[in-house]
């Protein structure tokens, strides 16, 4: 059988908690993922946060260009769905979150491109782990913390600046040899959309076969979650981490989605 694929929580347990915020990441890691994503801007002050969009005006109760606005000006707004809750989550803070969960889980932290501040992001994000003591792991392969982007610019970028944490190359259509599993020297992991391996679910030992592991987005079917397993995914990011853990645990179980823990 298959290796288990590792369970990222994508945004958090999204499906279950508003996106990128305190509560999803918590519950996430109630539920057991092994790791968690986030997406990142940085604000007019110069801090990472956890937001997906350019605005804050479908995750919260705010308005404005992320790039914008302060984080003291983001305390104020409500990114909660069903239940209140207030401030922007910072990439430090989910950090935190992560090394303090008493286990190991590592951390994926994708940079949105493009953006106000260009090259910013990444630099930010280098710094941000230098003061962490993250930034130069001695084996890449147990680095707490994952770099990726749709941008090849920004992958590069990254990795110019932190060579020894793994970068993954995101992307929802095979172009040139990528088809064949060929990535450039400096992305570590590919990153497809799980569409694309609904058609060719052979590109993972294809990317395997030249020393690539594989992470997929964005994977809540349970077909998806199978199909993933067989091919041979190695992080697979989901909104439902419970469900998708109960489900690769006991694949003929009935019970599967949201697990509010």
């Amino acid at each position: 059988m298959a290796e288990i694929p590792e369970v990222v929580a994508h945004r958090g347990a999204s499906a279950d908690r508003a996106e990128h915020t305190r509560s999803a990441y918590e519950l996430a890691l109630e539920q057991g993922a092994d790791a968690l994503e986030c997406d990142v801007r940085v604000t007019r002050d110069g801090h990472l946060v956890c937001v997906h969009d350019r605005r804050i005006d479908r995750t919260s109760s705010g308005r404005g260009v992320v790039s914008a606005l302060t984080v003291a000006a983001m305390a104020e707004v409500d990114f909660g769905r069903s239940a209140a809750e207030y401030g922007v989550l910072t990439l430090d803070e989910l950090l935190g979150m992560a090394r303090a969960s008493g286990r190991p889980t590592r951390l994926f932290v994708e940079t949105k491109h493009p953006v106000r501040y260009g090259g910013l992001v990444e630099h930010k994000l280098v710094a941000l782990l230098a003061r962490h003591g993250l930034a130069a792991p001695d084996d890449p392969r147990d680095s707490p913390v994952f770099m990726m982007s749709f941008a090849p610019a920004a992958v590069r970028r990254f990795k110019e600046a932190a060579p020894r944490v793994p970068t993954v190359l995101l992307f929802s259509r095979f172009t040139g040899t990528r088809r064949g599993g060929v990535l450039p020297p400096w992305a570590d992991l590919a990153g497809p959309d799980v569409r694309l391996l609904r058609d060719d679910p052979g590109f993972v030992s294809r990317a395997a076969a030249l020393g690539r592991d594989t992470y997929c987005w964005t994977v809540d079917a349970p077909a998806d979650i199978d199909l993933c397993r067989s091919a041979g995914v190695r992080y697979l990011a989901t909104n439902s981490p419970g469900g998708t853990r109960l489900h690769l645990a006991d694949p003929d179980s009935a019970q599967f989605g949201s697990v509010t823990g």
